[in-house]
């Protein structure tokens, strides 16, 4: 049998390929699935797809059409596929459930640290020859306040590493993690963590209770001089919102891997083309903002163990075994 792996990057293919060998052929595209692309996989039983695939109700009507009757995500998240339309339509929902947390928890410090030490302006100086120190002053975060929403496996990693540089953990989340309470963290409400962190980092799951968990009200909570970091997803700040608030000269520093409207955007080279996205295009000009294109989970060690998990899910399927990875299970 031959699977379809839409989304495939240069780097995450021999992995695929690896992983499948001795079991079935796949055939990697990098194009993403959309409703344009979606009549290739006509023919193939089982497809793959990445985080930034839509699988809406559209493309999903044009796989079952084309003869596809199992889905396996390439990504821990699943707010881009329609589950009741898959549902409905008979089709198998697979994900990947969890993958190394420490990926995701060490770039998320590498955006802070980086936004903090002013790296990007400094590099960009340096290969001009401008060894000025102007502009460039950092703060110790030592002895500093950490804010940490959302405290599963990937917040725990990166509040073992705020432990590690002598922070003040404060936490936030919908049940406590006995681990990160005995590094010391403090659980409490949103608002109070917000007034008092000096950096603000997002790890919790984006669903209709946490889309733009930060909004004009909480990021006008925090603190004038502030540290923001996403890499968990999009949704979860208003970007308009903020955008206002970075024009007003507030935050030391924001670091985002995750946009709210990425899809159609990054994974792609879009650097010969005129951005319509004005929020987008105005985040990107302000000189405390970073923005990296979803790559905080794209490690050898994060992606070895998401194509590995995939490949599992793939044969737990044709075996008509059920795991905790499946989502709508097989009909």
């Amino acid at each position: 049998m031959e699977i379809l792996a839409f989304g495939v990057q240069a780097d995450e293919r021999p992995l695929i390929e690896r992983a499948f060998a001795g079991h079935h052929e796949v055939r990697c595209l990098d194009v993403f699935l959309t409703e344009d692309t979606a009549p290739i996989a006509g023919g193939h039983e089982i497809v793959s797809t990445s985080v930034n695939c839509g699988l809406g109700n559209g493309v999903l009507q044009s796989l079952a059409a084309g003869g596809t009757q199992m889905i396996a995500q390439r990504s821990t998240g699943f707010n881009n596929v329609d589950l009741p339309v898959a549902e409905r339509l008979g089709m198998t929902v697979a994900r990947v459930s969890s993958y190394s947390p420490y990926s995701v928890a060490e770039f998320a410090w590498t955006l802070a640290m980086a936004v903090n030490r002013r790296v990007v302006r400094a590099s960009t100086r340096t290969r001009d020859f401008d060894f000025r120190l102007d502009g460039l002053m950092g703060r110790d975060l030592h002895g500093r306040t950490v804010g940490v929403l959302g405290t599963g496996k990937i917040g725990e990693a990166f509040t073992r590493i705020a432990h590690g540089f002598g922070m003040r953990l404060l936490g936030w989340d919908v049940a406590e993690n006995p681990a990160c309470r005995e590094l010391g963290m403090r659980y409490v409400p949103k608002e109070e963590l917000l007034a008092e962190a000096d950096l603000v980092s997002l790890h919790v799951p984006l669903m209709p209770q946490t889309q733009h968990l930060l909004d004009a009200a909480a990021l006008k909570a925090m603190k004038d001089d502030a540290i923001l970091v996403n890499s968990s997803r999009g949704g979860l700040i208003d970007t308009a919102a903020l955008v206002a608030e970075l024009r007003e000269g507030r935050f030391t520093g924001v670091g985002l891997d995750v946009y709210e409207a990425e899809a159609g955007l990054f994974f792609l080279d879009k650097s010969l083309e005129a951005i319509a996205d004005d929020t987008l295009a105005r985040l990107v000009t302000f000189p405390n903002v970073l923005v990296t294109s979803h790559q905080a989970y794209y490690t050898e060690d994060a992606v070895g163990q998401i194509v590995d998990t995939t490949v599992r899910n793939v044969l737990d399927y044709l075996a008509g075994r059920c795991s905790e990875n499946v989502l709508v299970p097989r009909s």
